[in-house]
């Protein structure tokens, strides 16, 4: 019996706050696709079996705004250390943790503003080559041990064993994240050139300032910010909330004009699945180990057979305003993931998709990419972040944003 309830825990622990049951891959629906409009993107990474997609899509969505920002030709693309972040992330919650005597949502998951507006603006960025973040003998990111053994630390620290806490304890969690992550350099050379983090950030000229996050609720005012309530938003941070026409508007202004998005929301949908899209239809079924794996199935699940050229377009689910409303109250639109939007196609009936980076490595019909329905994403987006020069100017001086 012990053994099933510590397995049963290290399981729940490795998936993101939020998550749900999930439906198993279904059909390919036989679309094709004609690429629009497409900005640059790094490598296809894979987070493997870790709830780290919050900071796989902000490494993304960045290594794309330096090349962006800084016109990077293909061999100077950088590739940013995700577990730099995620270790630096970790040790600043279970301070909070413990401030907050345990009443704080603690595990793998976060959001996208976490990475960007508190790891990367006050600790800075370094290079996946100094700090590939895989001390403990797998190829790719395996959380299940480390997320348990953060959870179970903090848990005791909290009970206050001596009566109050020592000078010790901050300095053991961080000796615990060192031992998985390695530890979070100070300084270090790279390319011949000595950076510390900081510095190896503003080389890029990445200000996180110059991001905003846009959601849309109507149990929020509009053109006023909140923070939106889910657990893995634990460090409360605020988005813009405007009404979906205009949040996909901003996405789409975006995009044509040369930016990139982080985008975060619900994928624990039938119509999401493993051969890389994502289609607003009546969801009607579930599944673990892989971040993947959760979401879309195991890649032996055998799906059903799809017509090659379908006759028509997929019938999808009308999400206008109220929609996103009920799912979120009902809570059967749930944070899960995040993916970095990056482009704009069309299929062979002309439907406007957006083009997504997932971090599942190359996986499914298109390598890692996704093509997301304008409906999935009206309906299922929780929040985009973007740089707010991105955003259309009408917009802007709605929001008062300078």
């Amino acid at each position: 019996m012990k053994k099933t309830i510590f397995a049963a825990a290290i399981a729940a622990l490795v998936l993101p706050f939020g998550a749900s049951a999930q439906p198993k891959a279904n059909a390919d629906p036989g679309l094709t696709f004609t690429v629009v409009k497409e900005n640059p993107i790094t490598s296809i990474k894979d987070q493997n079996r870790s709830g780290t997609c919050w900071c796989f899509s902000a490494m993304a969505f960045l290594e794309s705004e330096a090349i962006r920002i800084n016109n990077l030709k293909k061999e100077d693309y950088p590739d940013f250390s995700e577990m730099f972040v995620v270790s630096k992330s970790y040790q600043e919650r279970a301070e909070e943790f413990v401030r907050m005597d345990g009443h704080l949502g603690f595990g793998a998951g976060s959001w996208s503003e976490d990475a960007v507006h508190h790891i990367m603006k006050n600790s800075g960025l370094v290079p996946q080559e100094v700090m590939p973040g895989l001390n403990y003998g797998t190829e790719l990111p395996v959380h299940g041990e480390v997320d348990a053994t953060a959870k179970a630390y903090v848990d005791a620290i909290v009970k206050k064993p001596n009566r109050t806490l020592s000078t010790a304890w901050q300095k053991g969690f961080k000796g615990i994240m060192d031992a998985y992550f390695g530890e979070c350099p100070e300084e270090f050379e790279y390319k011949g050139k000595k950076y510390t983090p900081a510095s190896y950030r503003d080389s890029f000229k990445l200000n996180a300032d110059d991001y905003v996050t846009l959601t849309s609720f109507t149990h929020h005012p509009f053109y006023t910010t909140f923070a939106v309530e889910v657990c893995d938003n634990w460090r409360r941070d605020v988005s813009y909330n405007v009404p979906i026409d205009e949040l996909m508007e901003a996405l789409y202004y975006a995009l044509e004009n040369g930016y990139t998005t982080c985008w975060g929301g619900d994928v624990s949908e039938a119509g999401f699945t493993r051969n890389g899209t994502a289609i607003l239809i009546d969801p009607k079924a579930s599944t673990a180990g892989s971040d993947k794996e959760r979401w879309v199935g195991k890649a032996d699940d055998k799906p059903e057979k799809a017509e090659a050229k379908p006759a028509e377009a997929p019938k999808e689910l009308v999400a206008d305003q109220a929609f996103r409303q009920k799912g979120f109250d009902e809570k059967t639109t749930t944070d899960d993931h995040g993916m970095q939007a990056y482009g704009i196609a069309k299929d062979q009936f002309g439907n406007k998709y957006i083009m997504i980076k997932n971090s599942w490595g190359e996986s499914g019909k298109y390598k890692g990419l996704w093509y997301m329905s304008d409906a999935f994403c009206r309906g299922k987006v929780l929040g985009i972040m973007l740089h707010k020069d991105a955003l259309p100017k009408a917009l802007k001086a709605k929001l008062g944003i300078k």
